[in-house]
C-alpha cells in the first residue's frame, strides 16, 4: 500500500504538467490535467496522483495525516523563478521617475545610475540588513506560490561582497521554505574602480572571483551579462569557460539590448540557459533548440521599462526551443515578486497560451535550473510542493490578473502558507 501524510482532496482540477521535460513545441500545450483530482504525499515526495477511486484503493492514511479539503480549487505544482536578483541594498525609484519622464535605461547608467548604483548601496549594506531584506522579498515570492527560485550575486563587485551575497542565499536556502538556488553574477557590469581598465577586472574575475567561490561551494552556476556596455563576447566566452573549467554550470544574459550574439555562445558553451534574449537571431534560436538550451523570457522587465518589444516566444516554441520564464526580481528594471503576473504578461505580450505559460513557469523552468527531475510536476516520487489556488479553473490564474489567488502553499509536503498568510517560516529538518 502507498503511505500519505499529507492528502488534497477531491480538487477541481490538478494541473500536474506531467511528462517530458523540458516540454517543447505542442507538449507545451498538455497540463496532464485530472479534474476531481487527489494528491498524496508521504515524507516531502509525493506518493500519489489520480482520482479518488484509485487513492481510495491504494492509500493508507498515516497517523496524524493532513487533509486539505481543494473542491473549491485549483491544485499547481509550485512555482520556479529560475532568474532573479534577490539580495541588493537601496531601491531605485527614481530612477523609475527618470524613466517616465523619458530618460532611456542606458542614460541612466551612463550617467552614474542604473546597476552601479545598487553595487554602492548594497556594499554600504550590512550583512544582517541585507539578510533581512531578502528575506522578506522571498516570503513574498512564498505567498504568490513560488516554491523554488534562483538567485544571482552581481551587486557587490568585490571579491567580499560577492562572497558576502552567496552566503545570505545560501542561508536563506538553509532556513527558508523556498528552495534557493545560487548563481554567481560577478560579472554583471564593471565596478567603478575598474571602467578605465576592464580588463583587468576580467582576469580579476578569472584568477580569483570564480576559484574562491567555487572553493567555497557557494554557487552552482556562473553567469554574464553579455551585451554592448557590459560584457564583451569575447570576454564573456573567457570567464565562462574558467567557469566551466572549475565544474561551474553555466547561464547567460544573452541578447537583451542588441542582438549580441550571445545565444549563439550559449549553445555552443553548453550553457543551462539563456536569458531575456528580445533580440535573438534566427541563428541563435536554431542552435539553442539543437543543444536543448533553455530560453528564460522576462516580461516583466520588458513591461517595467516600457521597451515596445519582447522576445520572440512563438518562434522560439516552434523551433523547439525549450521556453521557461521568470520575474528577473530586480531593484532597477522588474520590482516585482509575481510569478503569476509574470505568466499573465507572457500571455498578453508575448503571444503565449496560458497551458504554455504554466509549463513554462512550472516544469521548463525547473529544466532551466536543472531541477526537473525532482520538481516543476506533480509526479510521484518528485518533491511534493503544491500551489492550492481559490480560482474555478486554471484560467482564471490569468485571467483574472492583479490579485493573489494563492490559498495554500505545501512545500516539501508541510503547508506554509495557509489562507494567504504564511504559518512556518523555517525549513524542516
Amino acid at each position: 500500500m502507498i503511505k500519505a501524510d499529507l492528502v488534497i482532496e477531491n480538487a477541481r482540477q490538478v494541473i500536474t504538467c506531467r511528462g517530458k521535460a523540458p516540454k517543447l513545441r505542442g507538449e507545451m500545450m498538455d497540463l496532464g490535467l485530472i479534474t476531481q483530482g487527489w494528491v498524496a504525499s508521504y515524507r516531502g515526495k509525493i506518493s500519489y496522483v489520480g482520482e479518488e477511486k484509485g487513492f481510495k484503493e491504494k492509500v493508507t492514511l498515516e497517523k496524524g495525516c493532513k487533509v486539505i479539503d481543494a473542491s473549491e480549487a485549483v491544485v499547481l505544482p509550485g512555482l520556479v523563478d529560475s532568474h532573479t536578483h534577490l539580495v541588493f541594498g537601496g531601491s531605485r525609484e527614481v530612477e523609475f521617475v527618470q524613466r517616465l519622464r523619458g530618460v532611456s535605461y542606458q542614460e541612466i547608467a551612463r550617467s552614474g545610475g542604473g546597476i552601479l548604483s545598487t553595487v554602492r548601496a548594497t556594499r554600504a549594506a550590512s550583512y544582517q540588513v541585507l539578510l533581512r531584506d531578502a528575506r522578506r522579498r522571498l516570503d513574498y515570492m512564498l505567498r504568490l506560490g513560488t516554491t523554488t527560485c534562483e538567485a544571482k550575486s552581481g551587486y557587490g563587485q568585490t571579491v567580499d561582497d560577492e562572497l558576502k551575497l552567496l552566503h545570505i542565499s545560501r542561508e536563506l536556502h538553509q532556513s527558508h521554505p523556498i528552495d534557493v538556488v545560487n548563481t554567481f553574477l560577478g560579472a554583471h557590469t564593471f565596478p567603478p574602480e575598474y571602467l578605465s581598465r576592464k580588463e583587468e577586472y576580467v582576469d580579476l574575475l578569472i584568477s580569483e572571483f570564480l576559484p574562491r567561490v567555487r572553493e567555497d561551494g557557494l554557487a552552482e552556476f556562473c553567469d554574464v551579462f553579455c551585451e554592448e556596455g557590459a560584457f564583451s563576447l569575447e570576454q564573456s566566452r573567457a570567464i565562462l569557460e574558467s567557469g566551466a573549467r572549475l565544474g561551474f554550470k553555466l547561464k547567460l544574459h544573452a541578447d537583451q539590448l542588441t542582438s549580441s550574439g550571445g545565444a549563439e555562445l550559449a549553445a555552443e558553451l553548453g550553457a543551462i540557459s539563456a536569458d531575456h534574449l528580445d533580440y535573438i537571431s534566427d541563428r541563435g534560436i536554431e542552435m539553442l533548440a539543437e543543444k536543448g538550451v533553455a530560453a528564460v523570457l522576462l516580461p516583466g522587465s520588458n513591461f517595467f521599462l516600457r521597451l515596445n518589444r519582447y522576445p520572440p516566444a512563438r518562434r522560439m516554441i516552434e523551433a523547439g526551443v525549450p521556453v521557461a520564464l521568470a520575474t528577473d526580481f530586480n531593484p532597477g528594471t522588474a520590482m516585482n515578486e509575481s510569478m503569476p503576473l509574470t505568466i499573465t504578461l507572457a500571455c498578453l505580450e508575448m503571444g503565449l497560451f496560458p497551458e504554455e505559460a504554466i509549463n513554462a513557469a512550472t516544469i521548463n523552468s525547473a529544466y532551466a535550473v536543472e531541477l526537473h527531475k525532482s520538481l516543476g510536476s506533480i509526479e510521484m516520487g518528485k518533491k511534493a510542493d503544491f500551489i492550492i489556488c481559490s480560482i474555478p479553473n486554471y484560467l482564471h490564474l490569468i485571467y483574472h490578473w492583479g490579485i493573489n489567488h494563492v490559498h495554500t502553499v505545501v512545500k516539501d509536503g508541510k503547508i506554509v502558507v495557509k489562507e494567504g498568510r504564511i504559518i512556518n517560516q523555517g525549513r524542516f529538518p
